[in-house]
């Protein structure tokens, strides 16, 4: 019972063969083992169905006149991602493994025990969904070991990975790249008076507003604490200032409701700007928009201070 789970309708089959009596017999004992199936009599024919409809496995013959079933088998394997079974009644002239070689998952010999051909369908299908949960698992812990799992923004250790990037391009094309750098003020006395429960509320939020002030280009990162960062590649310091104080404003706008029955809440950020100095460390960087953001703190909190250095 449980291999007859293993053939649900919504996995696609296309049978390719010239001969139409056996097409029709396999499409046929395909669709009454559960399964949706369409037909091509050609190379030609199967590559352009591929094109309209959403296929899980290809069945293919190799002898088919013109391309052949393992030149098919290629062009699949090269253009879509699709397992291919492919067929022969010639066993001499093929050979197993030049069917493997031109990405088949399967190899199985005419006259065709169609019994046979379902335990190799479904064996190739459970193995495809095998690889794509296992492909699905691997996305999502690359996700997670470069997302920070409150904000959802990505962490500290990806930024620097990512900073590098966008140095080496802007240097390599001369184009404009800034740093800022915030830093949410007194949150340890909000922590300490509200809980962590209630400044993890805030630290949520304030991802939340960072990102939407961005563009798709910009990238926001949770430093650490209370810090974040944020790359914004193609921006010149002005611009860059511009950015900040729209994200300074929209977090002063929010209001957070710690305890109940109680007047809302405001919370600030203070800011510091700054823009690459070609061929300059990547500390110096990173230091300077620090020091800026301190600038913001000592001058009073809530506010942006930039700090530029001219380029070489």
């Amino acid at each position: 019972m449980g291999e007859e789970s293993q053939s649900p309708m919504d996995a696609h089959i296309l049978i390719v063969d010239d001969d139409a009596a056996i097409r029709d017999s396999m499409n046929e004992f395909v669709q009454m083992a559960g399964f949706a199936s369409i037909t091509a009599g050609t190379a030609e024919e199967a590559l352009q169905l591929l094109e309209t409809n959403s296929v899980d496995v290809v069945i293919t013959d190799i002898m088919l006149p013109g391309m052949d079933g393992l030149e098919l088998t290629d062009r699949i394997k090269k253009n879509h991602e699709i397992d291919v079974i492919v067929m022969t009644g010639y066993s001499g002239d093929y050979s197993y493994e030049e069917a493997i070689s031109k990405g088949a998952s399967d190899f199985v010999f005419k006259p065709v025990r169609f019994e046979e051909l379902l335990l190799r369908l479904r064996r190739v299908l459970k193995e495809r969904r095998l690889t794509q949960e296992r492909i699905h698992m691997l996305e999502k812990l690359k996700r997670l070991s470069i997302t920070d799992g409150l904000t959802k923004l990505y962490n500290s250790r990806y930024f620097y990975n990512q900073l590098k990037i966008e140095i080496d391009r802007t240097t390599r094309y001369q184009r404009p790249l800034s740093l800022l750098l915030l830093d949410i003020d007194k949150f340890k006395e909000y922590n300490d008076h509200y809980g962590h429960l209630e400044g993890d509320k805030v630290l949520i939020r304030l991802g939340q507003v960072i990102k939407s002030c961005l563009r798709k280009m910009d990238s926001a990162y949770r430093y650490g604490g209370e810090e974040f960062t944020i790359i914004l590649p193609e921006t010149e310091g002005g611009e860059a200032a511009t950015v900040a104080e729209r994200i300074r404003s929209a977090v002063e706008a929010e209001r957070f409701y710690p305890l109940k029955d109680s007047p809302p809440l405001a919370i600030t950020v203070s800011v510091g700007v700054t823009e690459f100095n070609w061929h300059e460390e990547i500390a110096l960087f990173v230091q300077r928009a620090d020091k800026a953001m301190y600038q913001s703190k000592q001058s009073g909190r809530n506010r942006v201070s930039c700090l530029f250095t001219s380029k070489d």
